[in-house]
């Protein structure tokens, strides 16, 4: 019996490999528009991905400062803390069995000019603006969605959550709950 609250999508897949945790995000720019946020939603939904997370929170500067504090010195570091503290984003720790390529290649480059030409079907080809308000974030690697999903969701463990919890995400059975925006196991 399917919990009343889970009153979305009953998904059944059986994934043959381990899932593969990432970090993804929806910028400012793109949560400040509705229907723009809405359509990376679904370009996720429609990937295949399991929310495993998902969450809104708006950033103070120095939450940005202290998240990309790597490219503090570059050019673009001062423009990219204040668009990232300009407003709500949305969170979301995404699985799939290549999670950081897929969500990566499904953003396309980070340069929207360059995204607009040789990848237009990608969110950013589709969505962005420009190099700094180009919609979305992903990890680029296993090491940096974890310390990136700590950032995020500092009460999740990554560690527990493969160790105890992957198996059962890729055994299924899924539901996708329509109110948190997350794929939740069925409890059977």
């Amino acid at each position: 019996m399917v919990p009343s609250f889970l009153n979305g999508i009953m998904y059944t897949m059986r994934w043959t490999r381990s899932l593969q945790l990432t970090l993804a995000l929806i910028k400012p720019d793109a949560v400040a528009h509705p229907i723009i946020c809405e359509a990376v939603h679904q370009k996720i939904l429609n990937n295949n991905f399991l929310i495993v997370r998902s969450k809104e929170l708006k950033w103070r500067v120095d939450d940005s400062q202290n998240f990309y504090h790597e490219h503090n010195g570059r050019f673009f570091y001062q423009r990219l803390v204040e668009f990232m503290s300009s407003g709500p984003m949305r969170a979301y720790i995404l699985a799939h069995d290549d999670a950081i390529q897929l969500w990566r290649r499904l953003m396309g480059p980070t340069k929207v000019f360059r995204a607009r030409i040789d990848a237009p079907e990608t969110v950013r080809g589709e969505l962005g603006l420009t190099d700094t308000r180009n919609t979305t974030h992903g990890s680029d690697s296993t090491d940096s969605a974890c310390r990136e999903i700590s950032f995020f969701f500092p009460e999740f463990n990554v560690s527990h959550w493969y160790e105890e919890e992957e198996p059962l995400y890729r055994a299924g059975p899924l539901c996708y709950d329509q109110e948190k925006l997350e794929h939740r196991l069925v409890q059977q």
